[in-house]
């Protein structure tokens, strides 16, 4: 494939230029914006199983990661303060570095079935403290961390995304046999992924029951 180049010509290079390309925002998308958790704010946290966790390095990097759960699984400590707990991954700990190095985080909350979502920005900081954790338990298994959020902003994001992307609309569900499998991917990346079918079945299968035995 070809490497693709911007032509300089077409930066935008400043937030006045940005602006001219778009209408004044609308006042009702400035005012929404508020600084504590309300009660929609928290039941929409309440029917939530799953959120994008976005953070910052001290390098500047951006990254986003995905945290699921149970509905709920999010608590809300008071107006201004909710905890996420850190279930096992990888063990990169990219975004728990992250916050270690800027504690500057951004939330977006999904409600399956739900096309608007909740935006919540904030400051965290990564906590070991016992009762709370345990309060955080799934299967008498404690997260290790957890990530407590101190809210500086909170909105209702619009329906447009979603309702462009169909994403909750089965119709246009994409069948995953039509792409490899995560391993085999993953291996492609790496070490080179087996030709015989039977191997790479098996780590499929090793995979499936990696997930069920450290799911929590």
């Amino acid at each position: 494939m070809q490497q693709f180049s911007v032509n300089p010509d077409f930066i935008v290079r400043d937030e006045t230029s940005l602006r001219e390309l778009f209408p004044a925002t609308h006042e009702l998308a400035i005012q929404k914006c508020q600084t504590r958790l309300d009660k929609h704010a928290r039941e929409f946290i309440s029917r939530s199983p799953f959120l994008c966790l976005g953070t910052q390095g001290v390098d500047g990097r951006a990254d986003v990661s995905p945290r699921g759960d149970p509905a709920g699984f999010v608590r809300v400590l008071d107006q201004e303060t909710l905890a996420i707990p850190d279930r096992p991954g990888n063990n990169r700990l990219d975004s728990l570095s992250n916050i270690v190095a800027n504690p500057s985080v951004g939330l977006l909350f999904m409600v399956p079935g739900f096309d608007d979502t909740l935006r919540v920005n904030g400051t965290a900081t990564l906590v070991v403290d016992p009762e709370l954790l345990k309060a955080m338990s799934i299967n008498d298994r404690v997260p290790k961390v957890a990530i407590v959020v101190k809210v500086t902003s909170v909105f209702m994001h619009c329906a447009k995304a979603f309702r462009r992307s169909h994403l909750w609309d089965p119709s246009k569900f994409q069948d995953r046999s039509e792409m490899p499998s995560l391993i085999n991917i993953i291996m492609d990346q790496t070490t080179g992924a087996p030709d015989d079918a039977g191997e790479m079945k098996a780590l499929d299968d090793k995979l499936e029951e990696d997930y069920k035995r450290t799911l929590y």
